[in-house]
């Protein structure tokens, strides 16, 4: 698939599948690489848009300070340049705060909108813990190897008895970001400081799209509360919490994709670009 301009940048982005577009975006850090698996699961009934967020994988890397105004901006921009008026827009975490932002800049683009592990930011959200918080810092980013941050951040991700109990799979995790652990935190370096400025809790009344707010109650980088927040400010959002599940929802297994599907079949949308 092909690179476009969008903005300032050049984005990497593929399409898979037919029918209502539907847009996944990335976590910080994250490539299209690890949501390939996504691809058999939705695109037999969605146009599924996957892309590089600035800063990761084979989009640009501007080395100017970003935001995730810019980066809904960026998505505005790739979903001019493909031909797609409104989409179905899912976002997990740094990817759940653009989809926010990008609902908010661009209301009449976004027939339903999808929040995985996020939080809206600001005073009003519950903050990362201290450990979370030292391993996104950047002088004590200098402390660790790029493959032991990486490692660090990936037991984040899930729960220690998820760990235990699959040990292979974890292994085979680590194992891929290990092979682009320098890219990775690279990404993160550049991604994180629009993270920690991010804040809509104020403008979060204004979302009209049907929203879906799902998280896990194991979270250990963004704490379960803030889901509730979000559904809390959202008017008419769905919250699903699951259970003895972390920040990347692995542990809840088929369970969250049966949910996601069930919630973008009961809002399709007519117009399609």
């Amino acid at each position: 698939m092909p690179k476009v301009k969008a903005g300032d940048i050049n984005i990497y982005y593929e399409v898979h599948g037919e029918g209502e577009p539907l847009v996944f975006i990335n976590g910080a850090g994250a490539t299209i690489e690890g949501a390939r698996m996504l691809i058999p699961v939705y695109s037999p009934e969605y146009r599924l848009v996957l892309f590089d967020n600035r800063g990761a994988g084979q989009s640009d890397k501007p080395d100017v300070p970003y935001t995730i105004e810019m980066m809904a901006g960026d998505l505005a921009g790739l979903l001019d340049a493909i031909g797609i008026d409104s989409a179905h827009i899912r976002g997990i975490s740094m990817g759940g705060m653009i989809a926010q932002e990008f609902t908010l800049r661009y209301p009449k683009r976004v027939g339903s909108l999808i929040l995985a592990s996020t939080y809206c930011g600001g005073p009003h959200s519950i903050p990362m813990d201290a450990y979370t918080m030292r391993l996104i810092d950047m002088e004590q980013m200098q402390k660790l190897t790029p493959e032991e941050r990486v490692k660090e951040i990936l037991r984040l991700g899930m729960t220690q008895e998820f760990i235990d109990k699959n040990p292979g799979f974890f292994q085979q995790m680590e194992e891929f970001l290990m092979e682009n652990a320098r890219q990775f935190i690279m990404a993160t370096s550049k991604q994180l400081p629009a993270v920690l400025n991010h804040d809509t809790y104020e403008q979060l009344p204004e979302i009209k799209s049907p929203t879906l707010v799902i998280a896990g109650d194991a979270d250990q980088m963004i704490q379960t509360e803030n889901s509730r927040i979000l559904a809390s400010r959202i008017p008419g959002a769905e919250l699903v919490i699951f259970p003895n599940t972390g920040h990347m929802l692995i542990e809840a297994g088929d369970e969250v994709n049966k949910i996601t599907l069930d919630f973008l079949r009961r809002h399709r949308v007519t117009k399609q670009g």
